[in-house]
């Protein structure tokens, strides 16, 4: 047997690793304190380190929050990375921010990484002003800006399969060829393009055409194209443990050499003398082009755990599609993160993954609902943002019945500045023919699913948070919701209308009022769009002082009440307003509870605000 052969067989046989929840014993690690350190280390002295760090995550993940399985699977080939390049003159980029915790381990910030995703302290995704080796930016942009300063360091860009299925993915690779820059390409390759987020009931299987390709490269024979000389030839000749695969596809190369890439693998992402030598030979070619690894991985790698990560479900559409056979359901490879696996369980048939492409998303719900369906396609707040053409020129001018249910929508909690959720209200509630709504609790929520299903003439949303609702009642059947607002409680003085979650915060505020004598009458807007204006202006017209407050951005539901408030002249008279929603700031990441503080939205704030405009002590709370 070889050496190479013994290896491959050493790695096999390694036992899973056994997490104690005690803080683990890292010796290799413990020296390591800034990536230059790794430069020296053996083999094995890397393979030790990597299952260190792999240990560290483990350890980290369990007593914060954070992505597990993702980081898992990195271990090895971030050692790697940092035992051939040099950051911050090299430039690693993690298209997957999910994949960092090891980077961030090795880069000087172990001692720091318990305080993961706490207020003021590490984010769990790269950041630029957290460490001069994160470089969280755009790899061919990179690249090219620095051969036009005529700089020499490397740009690696780490891509997973999943991210690799989004159309600017490609739409940037077909830019490679043509800016003919100097860039490496590490295609992660788990097995898990377009993977929906596993569930209580096990890892659903991957979908997708681009899964079916990589998978046909990973099962290849190992082969060299014949061809006339060449860098490619030259890569292909001195990398000759993996050697570009043969697809047989009629012109005797892969899809990514058709694309103009010098492609190496599929390597083992878990063997870590084989990426270090090929890394090693591809950092040593002058003038090498766009050169892609095919790197596959395995999630959540030798931790159990990791691999089964069940997640909580429950689906609030099955009751309207048990009723109405016309609705169906879509989502961009998020099954279990939007908690559309129930549904699918119960509708195989009429539930769609189009994998991570949520512009497909939108434009496949409009095709869907010409033919009279009645689509639900769920979108994360955050992800809303790459569709926002679609939804105008797709959904919103043609008044096509779709339903978008916006999730995660809001203050996010632990999550970091990329999942800034404030903006999905702004977005839409401009669009001339969208309906927008946004209940307060669990109930609402049910309700306006029913309600969006039979709006039938235009668009609809309606957004939903983060994390836990309040343990309102569920209704065994779904009223749906009036086109209006409705009041909470009566006062005299004081109007505060909310829109949304933080509904829950202003009956608190009420309550603080109450202690200086100060009666407020309570009310839920539900509907941003159409406003109730009857509402609106009898409560403009009955209270010195009107109040609004949502969980968004400067140009939402304050801004539409305004707007209406001023068109209808009750802004002319005495009437004290002023509209609350969360400030012109990115608002990092930290508890929720502790983000609300900072954005000047608690109870205490709300009454501060009031006791202000009526001339009260305010000091007192």
């Amino acid at each position: 047997m070889s050496s190479s052969q013994q290896k491959q067989e050493k790695l096999k046989v390694k036992s899973a690793l056994k997490f104690s929840g005690e803080n683990p014993s890292t010796p290799i690690l413990d020296t390591i304190n800034c990536p230059k350190h790794v430069k020296n280390l053996s083999i094995e002295e890397l393979e030790m380190l990597a299952d260190e760090v792999r240990e560290e995550v483990i350890y980290v993940v369990s007593n914060t929050e954070g992505h597990l399985g993702a980081s898992l699977e990195v271990a090895e080939l971030t050692v790697a990375l940092h035992h051939v390049f040099s950051t911050p003159d090299d430039k690693i980029i993690w298209d997957v921010g999910h994949q960092a915790h090891p980077h961030k381990i090795l880069t000087a910030r172990t001692s720091r990484m318990r305080t993961i995703q706490q207020t003021n302290r590490l984010s769990g995704f790269p950041k630029w002003d957290e460490s001069v080796h994160d470089a969280f930016g755009a790899g061919l942009g990179m690249a090219a800006g620095r051969d036009l300063l005529g700089k020499n360091n490397h740009v690696i860009v780490v891509i997973s399969d999943g991210a690799m299925t989004t159309g600017q993915a490609y739409e940037a690779l077909n830019n490679v060829s043509l800016l003919d820059s100097n860039l490496i390409i590490i295609l992660n390759d788990n097995n898990q393009v377009s993977l929906p987020i596993t569930t209580a009931d096990g890892s659903p299987p991957p979908v997708g055409a681009l899964r079916k390709a990589l998978k046909r490269l990973r099962q290849a024979p190992k082969a060299i194209t014949e061809r006339d000389g060449g860098q490619a030839d030259e890569i292909v000749a001195k990398v000759d443990l993996y050697p570009r695969v043969m697809m047989i596809n009629g012109l005797g190369a892969c899809f990514f050499e058709e694309l103009g890439l010098h492609y190496i693998g599929p390597v083992d992402g878990h063997n870590l003398e084989e990426l270090v030598h090929i890394m090693k030979v591809v950092k040593a070619l002058p003038g090498q082009g766009t050169v892609l690894i095919h790197v596959v991985t395995e999630k959540g790698k030798r931790y159990a755990p990791a691999e089964a990560a069940p997640d909580k479900m429950h689906g609030s559409l099955i009751a309207e599609a048990e009723r109405d056979d016309k609705i169906v359901a879509i989502h961009a490879g998020m099954e279990g993160g939007t908690e559309f696996n129930l549904f699918h369980k119960r509708f195989p048939d009429r539930c769609f993954d189009v994998e991570i492409a949520e512009r497909d998303v939108v434009t496949f719900a409009a095709g869907l609902a010409t033919k009279g369906l009645k689509p639900f396609c769920t979108i994360y707040s955050s992800f809303l943002r790459r569709v926002y053409y679609q939804l105008v020129h797709d959904v919103d001018l043609p008044k096509l019945p779709v339903r978008f249910a916006i999730d995660s929508a809001g203050l996010v909690g632990a999550n970091c500045l990329t999942h800034c959720n404030a903006f999905d209200t702004t977005l839409l509630s401009c669009l001339p023919n969208m309906v927008v709504m946004a209940p307060s609790c669990e109930r609402d929520l049910m309700n306006m699913v029913a309600t969006a299903a039979t709006i039938d003439d235009k668009p609809n949303c309606f957004r939903y948070p983060r994390g836990n609702g309040i343990g309102s009642i569920i209704p065994s059947f779904n009223e749906g919701t009036p086109l209006e607002g409705r009041v909470l409680e009566e006062g005299t003085r004081v109007a505060i209308l909310g829109y949304g979650t933080i509904v829950q915060s202003y009956v608190a505020t009420a309550r603080l009022l109450q202690w200086f004598g100060l009666s407020a009458t309570v009310v839920d807007a539900r509907f941003c769009k159409p406003l109730d204006g009857e509402l609106i202006m009898q409560l403009a017209r009955e209270h010195e002082v009107l109040l609004s407050v949502e969980e968004g951005s400067v140009g939402g539901f304050g801004s539409n009440v305004t707007h209406f408030l001023a068109m209808n002249g009750l802004l002319d008279g005495n009437l004290k307003w002023r509209a609350m929603m969360l400030p012109d700031i990115y608002i990092d990441h930290g508890t929720q509870r502790e983000q609300l503080e900072q954005a000047g939205l608690s109870s205490k704030h709300i009454a501060t605000t009031i006791l202000t405009l009526i001339g009260e002590n305010k000091d007192v709370i």
